[in-house]
């Protein structure tokens, strides 16, 4: 009887016998099993990737100068950050945030908060930039249900054309991204209004001055809490500099102070999503640093962690946090991943690195060289519209005519075909489409990291114009009516 025991169980053992994955007709590779964000083509498989330089499986290495997607902001392969997660996972690797708290969270969150000058009070720790919105938004409701007396009318959202937030339902809700929106319009939450995006190239009227400029912005946005109901509005919410749907539109000077003086009037909050263009993009450790608008909720991601984890983070100012300490004493919101002690490792030493190194100086500098350049080196192609952007977030933008700023029709597909020069000549040029009204229009970003030296500086900036002028050379005759 033992006998037939101990054969049972090994047979349960042996490990399942499953087919071989099938194979592509046209390659013979093995058809992958992963949903990648295209089923029509595999992608290139990245092998490895140092410093600066992200090598491929089809044997090509490129600079690598879009750090990502705006991501890897010191670069690949930190020895520090390396060995500071691999500390962390020696002592503990996870912990549940419902009972337990732990010393490296506590540790991030001390740094970004000192980070802010103190104008901020508590961190809130998760995986993506789009948690990261949709905890603001909840935030922003519960704030309003903690203070005495509560406002329960407040329910409603005002955020702006040409905007990205994120991809889950509440932060797509929120963005004005009109192609990543489309599919699931009717999905989208119905309590968000949406103004005009602050975009001087787009939006400055022939002789009208900057100053006037911002006062039909916060007029607009006036109007907008009067129609939806100004105490139903828990938030305005904008990114300082529009990444991906515009292509790196900063704000006018003034423009913030002018919307933040609109949303004291009604006694709504500002959200200020730096997912993008914050953590030292843009010069400044926060992008609202440069003009002193503080914002009363702060979303943050991609250069906290620089790519080492899947990491994002919330930061709420101190009138937030007295509202829920003097109400309830907790916020209604929770992930099985919140603070993962792994990532706030990472990320603690992405941003001890970023401060003992004075990275975000370095990025002012290099940033103006970088903008001098690209000004001198395109701002004369006939097909370069625009050249706009902060510290290391740049973006160019496209046209077929450049004196009626008419974009190029989609089919033209210019962001993409330059993007694909530039894998070919060894950049990264990251491509955007809907520039000028969600559908027409194109732009790439550039967003290198932190660590430029000059040498690379201009190494980039020769690159980009080389990449540019082949690809409009290379370009047939295109139609535009």
């Amino acid at each position: 009887m033992g006998s037939v025991q101990t054969v049972e169980v090994a047979a349960a053992t042996e490990p399942p016998k499953f087919p071989s994955p099938p194979e592509s007709p046209e390659d013979h590779q093995p058809v992958s099993a992963v949903l990648h964000r295209t089923l029509n083509s595999a992608p290139l498989q990245v092998v490895s990737a140092n410093d600066k330089y992200v090598s491929f499986s089809d044997g090509s290495t490129i600079l690598d100068t879009t750090c990502g997607a705006g991501v890897a902001c010191i670069g690949y392969n930190n020895k520090r950050v390396r060995e500071a997660m691999i500390n962390q996972i020696d002592k503990f690797s996870y912990c549940n945030s419902m009972f337990f708290g732990h010393p490296i969270g506590e540790q991030l969150a001390t740094e970004l908060i000192h980070g802010t000058g103190g104008v901020m009070s508590k961190a809130y720790i998760m995986c993506s930039g789009s948690e990261a919105m949709e905890a603001a938004m909840k935030m922003a409701r519960q704030y309003y249900m903690e203070v005495s007396p509560p406002q329960p009318k407040r329910v409603n959202f005002i955020a702006r054309e040409g905007s990205y937030h994120g991809t889950t339902l509440g932060s797509l809700s929120m963005s004005g991204h009109v192609a990543r929106r489309g599919l699931f319009t009717d999905m989208l939450l119905p309590n968000i209004g949406r103004v005009s995006a602050c975009n001087a190239y787009r939006g400055i009227a022939e002789g009208q001055t900057v100053e006037e400029y911002v006062q039909q912005l916060a007029d607009e946005l006036d109007r907008k809490f009067q129609q939806m109901g100004p105490d139903t509005v828990c938030a305005f919410v904008a990114e300082p500099v529009v990444g991906a749907t515009l292509g790196c539109v900063p704000a006018v000077l003034g423009y913030f102070k002018a919307m933040k003086k609109v949303c004291e009037k009604y006694g709504a909050l500002l959200i200020l999503d730096e997912v993008m263009s914050g953590m030292g993009r843009c010069g400044t450790l926060h992008a609202w640093q440069q003009e002193d608008v503080q914002p009363d909720i702060q979303t943050i991601a991609k250069g906290l962690g620089g790519g080492y984890a899947s990491i994002a983070g919330m930061l709420i100012n101190h009138r937030i946090a007295d509202a829920l300490k003097g109400g309830t004493g907790a916020f209604y919101h929770g992930h099985t991943y919140q603070g993962h002690p792994v990532a706030c490792a990472a990320a603690l030493e992405v941003q001890r690195i970023i401060r003992t190194d004075n990275l975000v100086a370095n990025v002012r500098r290099t940033g103006r060289q970088l903008e001098a350049l690209l000004h001198e080196y395109l701002d004369p192609h006939p097909h370069v519209g625009n050249v706009r952007g902060k510290g290391l977030f740049w973006g160019i933008e496209f046209v077929a005519d450049k004196d009626t700023k008419e974009p190029f029709p989609r089919p033209a597909n210019i962001a993409n075909l330059i993007h694909t020069k530039g894998m070919k000549l060894g950049i990264s040029l990251y491509p955007g489409t809907g520039t000028m009204d969600g559908i027409l229009g194109d732009h790439v970003l550039l967003a290198p990291a932190y660590t430029s030296t000059p040498e690379e500086i201009k190494e980039i900036a020769l690159k980009v114009k080389d990449v540019i002028y082949k690809t409009f050379e290379e370009l047939p005759p295109i139609t535009t009516t």
